[in-house]
């Protein structure tokens, strides 16, 4: 028969071997996983077909269809000024009087020299009839008549001359002359300029000139007012290369009612080249280059693979993956700046 003694160191004796053998399995599952907390972290994209937008950018820069300099038709002394800088102005609107006084003087002159001219040429007319005067007589009368009818039409012409007239609508966008200035013919007087449609100009590409045609959709962006964007449409393709540039000058039609934009402001016209069906795309950051060569990342079964790529065309912040990539494959997207090939990661 055991004593109490007996039975006590009995299970103490197994209580103090279960105990060492707790401790001696505890350094095994501790280093397993701290060895799996060590391991580097990464991000994964799984990469499947999409469509792209292969689009070309071009810098460019806007003008007015309409921007008229309006001359003086004759030599005068500027009389009256009718508008301002900056004023809108209808087309046909006076914006100026050059010598219109002298020429009214010179206009009724010319029309009181008609009616006189005629008055006789009529009065005479059944008297020649009548063989009271002679031909020759009469002829003089007519003669002196369609002279001072010549006169009249010149001295018309004229007077409507000194009226300098908006030929558009528009805005007065700088008056050249003040009141009582004297002008040649030919000086300029006022710009107007048109702004409800612009036109956006912009060089080609060779290369890129045979994407462009008459017709296509633009998107254009300017860059003083950020987060805008307007859609017009090209107009016009040029058929020879400026010689200097080599490019080839494209224009683009934009509605602008708001009169937001305004002429000669820089912007950025977006077109569509090409739509890219079942392309892989991988974003911009997860390409790396190593030594000069361009090297995307890729996981399977916890392993990195370090793949050689080649690219296409680039839509905003991805790119086209041509050779390195395949579907279903899991690219690295984060993380990948401490990792390197056959490196053992965890993924997040």
């Amino acid at each position: 028969m055991s004593s109490p003694k007996s039975c006590l160191l009995a299970w103490l004796i197994v209580a103090a071997l279960a105990l060492l053998s707790a401790c001696d399995g505890a350094p095994a599952a501790d280093t397993k996983e701290a060895n799996g907390r060590n391991l580097p972290v990464v991000q994964v994209l799984k990469i499947e077909p999409t469509t792209m937008l292969d689009a070309l950018i071009l810098p460019g820069e806007t003008e007015a269809i309409e921007d008229i300099v309006l001359a003086a038709e004759h030599a005068g002394r500027v009389e009256t000024v009718t508008v301002n800088d900056g004023d809108k102005v209808k087309k046909g609107q006076i914006v100026a009087e050059i010598d219109v006084a002298a020429l009214k003087t010179a206009l009724d002159r010319a029309k009181a020299n008609y009616n006189m001219a005629a008055d006789q040429a009529k009065r005479r007319r059944p008297l020649i009839d009548k063989g009271v005067i002679g031909r020759e007589e009469y002829d003089k009368v007519e003669t002196a008549r369609l002279v001072a009818q010549g006169e009249l039409r010149e001295a018309q012409v004229l007077y409507n001359k000194g009226f300098v007239r908006a030929p558009i609508d528009g805005r007065v966008n700088h008056l050249h002359v003040d009141a009582g200035e004297f002008v040649d013919k030919g000086n300029p007087v006022a710009d107007i300029v048109n702004t409800d449609q612009i036109r956006v100009n912009v060089s080609v590409p060779e290369l890129d000139v045979r994407y462009i045609k008459v017709g296509q959709p633009s998107r254009v962006t300017m860059d003083a007012m950020p987060g805008r964007q307007w859609f017009g449409r090209i107009d016009f393709v040029a058929f020879k290369a400026d010689p200097a540039t080599r490019t080839f000058k494209a224009r683009v039609v934009l509605d602008n009612a708001d009169g937001a934009i305004r002429p000669g402001m820089i912007c950025r016209a977006g077109f569509l080249k090409q739509t890219i069906n079942d392309a892989l795309a991988a974003p911009l950051s997860a390409l790396v280059d190593k030594g000069g060569e361009r090297l995307v990342f890729v996981e399977k079964d916890g392993v990195i693979q370090a793949r050689t790529i080649e690219i296409g065309v680039i839509e905003a912040e991805r790119i086209q993956i041509v050779k390195g990539l395949a579907p279903g494959d899991n690219l690295v997207v984060s993380g990948q700046e401490d990792i390197e090939d056959g490196m053992k990661v965890r993924v997040r």
